[in-house]
């Protein structure tokens, strides 16, 4: 694709795009609002270089770690494989950036769309070079046996390539995960020294940077849930605190810190994929320093997703959400872990908070915060027989004209590793890319995104965002957001879906 326009330049490096950025200023006045439209001037600077990139998975060999190795292998050497339905082909269905399409224009009057992909220039998935940490000292075929997500005709032909793939020894803090997890925990680093733990993590990027001539690196968390740490100012509240903290090997500072504070350290961007509180001020100060990002938590797969689109539009046609009853039973090892109390609460959270902004946004149905507080409950439960088909049976409780009342009952059975797996690609793909994109404001130097890289929330159940910042959990506009961004970089006009061009083009009013 190329876009000819007089806002676009492009050399063999960089692509620059000039955007006019329109919002609508809000003023009070007693109980009347006065809007001033405004237009601000943005530049995007996209450095079009694909870089050679290393993915480091904390957790690599769970059910996560290996379904996502083993999908891009199979994608990598188109391996096929036979099951009782016949003969499949390797895919990435479930990714944004390799299997959705965004609309760049129109032809005469017909919608034309492009690979996700295809508007800017992406790391394609099948060159990533993997590696990563466990506490099991599997190799990732026998982790995907293990897992038992990815059909077996497909594990064999795979086996080849994942036995030689081993987990580093990673770091284990019993107190932080369910106690359930200690018989998979013969892949640890020895001590209980942080600083050494940190230093070691420290040298595993560097060597796996080293080693496979990498120009970057990024590190994800798919380990366990650990408890939420409790956070203390004076343990947490800023880098140096924070790194003093690891060395005097402070009992409040999770496994899950360690690695962000060593992707930082070694210049990596670090995303957080559970919900635990891991990315912490002290982490986000390491990372602005760092001039990387970090973005969290809680990968948002299949019940959560349903979720904020299911209240987004009962609240958008005035219909007013008051009960949300959550049930999940699953059977791996996440389900596992989450069957401490201590872990589930940290998930109970994630899952609690994904749809409070959007009910907030309608003050004619919750016109007081005491009618915010919806009955929203959340129950999991551990059943091995159900294994990665995690079971989600929901229920809605909606009143409606007169006082009705309006119920959901919905049941969503959904692979939880083959949701997962395109997903952490995409977080991975587009965080990749977004260090490469600067931006200007009016004639000011160009500038990074913000650390915390809200950009993301698209994925993200509890998505992250800079202090300050209201959290947008609409998934119709978190999606609006990703494609907007890359159409503006690559020079593209948003679309405002008013299809003026096409209602009301020159055909019609040819005499």
């Amino acid at each position: 694709m190329k876009v000819q326009s007089t806002t676009t330049q492009q050399d063999d490096h960089f692509l620059i795009s000039n955007y006019d950025y329109k919002s609508t200023n809000i003023e009070k006045n007693g109980d009347k609002y006065i809007a001033k439209p405004q237009i601000t001037n943005f530049k995007f600077k996209t450095d079009t270089r694909i870089p050679k990139l290393g993915v480091m998975l904390v957790g690599w060999g769970g059910n996560n770690g290996t379904t996502l190795t083993g999908g891009v292998l199979a994608n990598k050497f188109n391996i096929t494989w036979n099951s009782k339905r016949g003969t499949h082909q390797p895919n990435f269905y479930g990714s944004l950036t390799q299997s959705s399409v965004i609309k760049i224009g129109t032809c005469n009057t017909e919608e034309v769309f492009v690979p996700f992909k295809d508007v800017l220039p992406m790391v394609n998935p099948c060159d990533i070079v993997f590696g990563g940490w466990d506490i099991s000292s599997m190799n990732l075929a026998d982790a995907m046996n293990r897992a038992q997500v990815v059909e077996y005709d497909l594990q064999q032909k795979l086996r080849p390539y994942l036995e030689k793939l081993v987990p580093l020894p990673s770091i284990y803090y019993p107190d932080f995960i369910a106690a359930n997890q200690n018989d998979r925990a013969d892949n640890v680093i020895p001590g209980n020294n942080k600083l050494e733990h940190l230093n070691v993590i420290r040298k595993n990027i560097a060597d796996f940077k080293q080693q496979n001539n990498l120009d970057k690196v990024i590190l994800l968390w798919t380990a366990n849930t650990e408890r939420f740490c409790v956070e203390d100012p004076n343990v947490h509240g800023t880098a140096e605190k924070l790194l003093k903290s690891i060395e005097s090997s402070h009992p409040e500072i999770s496994a899950s810190t360690i690695f962000a504070c060593a992707a930082c350290l070694e210049g990596c961007s670090f995303i957080n994929g559970s919900p635990q509180n891991t990315i912490v001020p002290g982490v986000i100060e390491l990372a602005e320093k760092a001039g990387v990002f970090v973005a969290g938590d809680d990968f948002k797969t299949g019940q959560t997703k349903f979720k904020t689109c299911l209240v987004e539009y009962l609240v958008g046609a005035g219909i007013k959400p008051k009960a949300i009853i959550s049930y999940n039973h699953l059977g791996n090892n996440d389900g596992k872990n989450l069957s401490q109390e201590s872990c589930f609460k940290s998930k109970e959270r994630s899952k609690k908070t994904c749809v409070d902004d959007i009910l907030e946004s309608n003050k004619v149905l919750y016109p007081t915060e005491e009618e915010l507080n919806i009955d929203h409950t959340i129950v999991i439960k551990y059943c091995p027989e159900t294994g990665d088909s995690k079971k989600a049976m929901d229920e809605y409780i909606a009143e409606i004209f007169l006082g009705g009342r309006q119920t959901f009952a919905v049941y969503n059975v959904c692979e939880d590793s083959l949701l997962a797996a395109p997903l952490i690609m995409d977080l991975l793909l587009l965080c990749e890319l977004f260090e490469r994109i600067q931006f200007s404001k009016d004639t000011s130097e160009f500038q990074r995104f913000d650390t915390v890289l809200s950009w993301l929330s698209y994925l993200m159940k509890a998505p992250k965002s800079e202090s300050g910042i209201t959290t947008i959990n609409s998934l119709s506009r978190q999606r609006a957001m990703l494609e907007n961004l890359v159409k503006v970089c690559a020079g593209l006009t948003i679309d405002d879906n008013l299809r003026l061009e096409v209602r009301y083009g020159a055909s019609r009013f040819q005499q």
